[in-house]
């Protein structure tokens, strides 16, 4: 076995034994709150539990470089570029809670332009970790700012909030709205508002 071929089977085991411990912390859970879980519908769900949760928390094992790979692209382009309505979904670090919603992203591009399906897994990348929808619209807004150098970068997030949809004041269909604004976008009211126009946010 080369070098190559140890690390990856050691990355490997590594993963194996972070499931197994959530699975035991998934049993201990269910213990807690009075279940049994050797009960038919649950006794492989703190596995299945385990799997969901290290999916839902991916980002952190998630580079942008290699997100990017190179796929950032000379062009003659310095007109507004928008992706809008990007799903995405996440977890409340308060109440480990999901919230989820629609992304949208503005950039003007100072001569480069960035791969289209490489927004969204920008998007994805910080929303797979446990978060506040202030950071993480402020997080893709940078990532984007850091990677293309563009004359400006707008995120605009809005989401609902399971931890205030099912418990606390329980207001089921309330939104929240957050956005980050850099360069042109913050300085100039009328790109901002051209921006806002075209994803239709007010």
């Amino acid at each position: 076995m080369n070098t190559e071929q140890e690390s990856e089977a050691n990355h490997k085991q590594e993963l194996q034994d972070k499931t197994a411990d959530l699975e035991s912390l998934y049993t201990q859970i269910l213990e807690n709150i009075g279940e049994d879980p050797n009960r038919q519908g649950l006794v492989r769900t703190p596995l299945r539990a385990a799997k969901a949760m290290e999916f839902l928390t991916s980002g952190y094992r998630q580079d942008i470089n290699k997100i990017l790979n190179q796929a950032i692209f000379d062009e003659k382009c310095d007109d507004m570029v928008i992706v809008k309505d990007i799903e995405f979904y996440s977890l409340c670090e308060h109440h480990i809670l999901p919230f989820w919603g629609r992304c949208h992203v503005g950039y003007l591009p100072l001569n480069r332009v960035i791969g289209l399906s490489k927004i969204p897994r920008i998007v994805d990348m910080f929303s797979r970790r446990l978060q506040v929808q202030e950071r993480l619209t402020r997080e893709i807004a940078e990532a984007l700012e850091a990677a293309l150098e563009p004359r400006g970068v707008a995120v605009v997030m809005e989401a609902q909030h399971m931890c205030m949809m099912a418990r606390g004041v329980q207001k089921q269909t309330s939104k929240m709205t957050t956005n980050a604004m850099r360069g042109a976008f913050r300085e100039d009211s009328s790109t901002r508002a051209e921006f806002l126009r075209c994803v239709q946010v007010s």
